[in-house]
């Protein structure tokens, strides 16, 4: 009985050490030898694994840019043009500096622009209240206001304000867009940070008439075009009754928010207006 033991326990062994060996045989045979630019690539990336450069991770994103030999179309929004140069460095390229983006929210209906008309009582979650009912205020294009953008930003560079009830941006954003596709309504969009930090857009995504706009909203775009009229720069196009400033054409010349009737186009970081200036737009509304 020993014997047969001792002889099974050798028999286990021997093929182990067998089935080790082929293994090792393999391993050797079929062996890739990993790019050493690849760990130094990844070691300057910040490690965030956000996403925002549309790959799995950092070390996914190394390996693609060393596997493609190229920087074009890479971007690695947290880590900037700082990150991004020295990436090119390692890899022996010119790096094209990508402009600044920042996460902009397109909506701008507060508790008082928006007024409650039901209480949503349900899971803490945008997605799950964007299938169940349109909003508090009725706009089924709105922000539900319940932060899943805010939980999903890494940075801290997202809250909810409390009495608007919708989500602000700070400085903090690098762009990663995690927020974006966050929200099931896409009302927050990836744009340009502008000059001197100064930016113009629609803060609507309503595509419904303007009648029906506004009925939820005070501040609804309702399409009536006016924006359109007075550009200089052919920046904003009007399609299914939503007006849209195109950020790589818009000048910032500031006369499409002068005519906006609902005051639905917002000016980020912009002087005040002189007095004049303010009358006239005054006097024109």
């Amino acid at each position: 009985m020993n014997a047969t033991i001792l002889f099974s326990v050798i028999t286990l062994v021997s093929i182990g050490i067998l089935s080790a060996g082929i293994l090792y045989v393999v391993a050797q045979k079929f062996y890739v030898a990993e790019d050493p630019r690849i760990e130094i690539i990844s070691e300057v990336l910040p490690q965030a694994n956000c996403g925002g450069c549309g790959y799995a991770g950092c070390k996914n994103f190394a390996e693609s840019i060393v596997s493609s030999g190229t920087l074009e179309g890479f971007n690695c929004p947290v880590g900037g043009a700082e990150v991004m140069k020295k990436i090119g460095e390692i890899m022996g390229l010119e790096v094209k500096i990508a402009e600044p983006m920042i996460a902009v929210v397109r909506c701008n209906g507060t508790h008082a622009h928006a007024p409650s008309k039901i209480s949503y009582q349900g899971v803490d979650s945008c997605l799950f209240a964007h299938i169940t009912f349109s909003g508090e205020g009725g706009c089924p294009y709105g922000c539900l206001g319940l932060g899943d953008c805010v939980k999903s930003c890494q940075f801290d560079a997202i809250h909810i304000n409390p009495e608007t009830g919708l989500p602000e941006v700070n400085d903090k954003c690098t762009a990663c867009g995690a927020c974006v596709k966050a929200c099931p309504r896409g009302i927050i969009e990836l744009r340009p940070r502008g000059k001197k930090d100064r930016r113009i857009f629609v803060s609507c995504i309503n595509k419904e008439k303007g009648a029906a706009a506004k009925k939820n909203c005070e501040v609804a775009c309702i399409g009536c075009g006016k924006c359109v009229q007075v550009c200089p720069f052919e920046a904003i196009k009007l399609e299914n009754n939503l007006a849209y400033i195109d950020p790589q054409k818009c000048k910032l010349c500031r006369k499409c928010v002068e005519v906006c009737p609902t005051n639905a186009i917002h000016e980020i970081n912009f002087p005040p207006r002189k007095p004049a200036q303010a009358e006239a737009t005054e006097a024109g509304a």
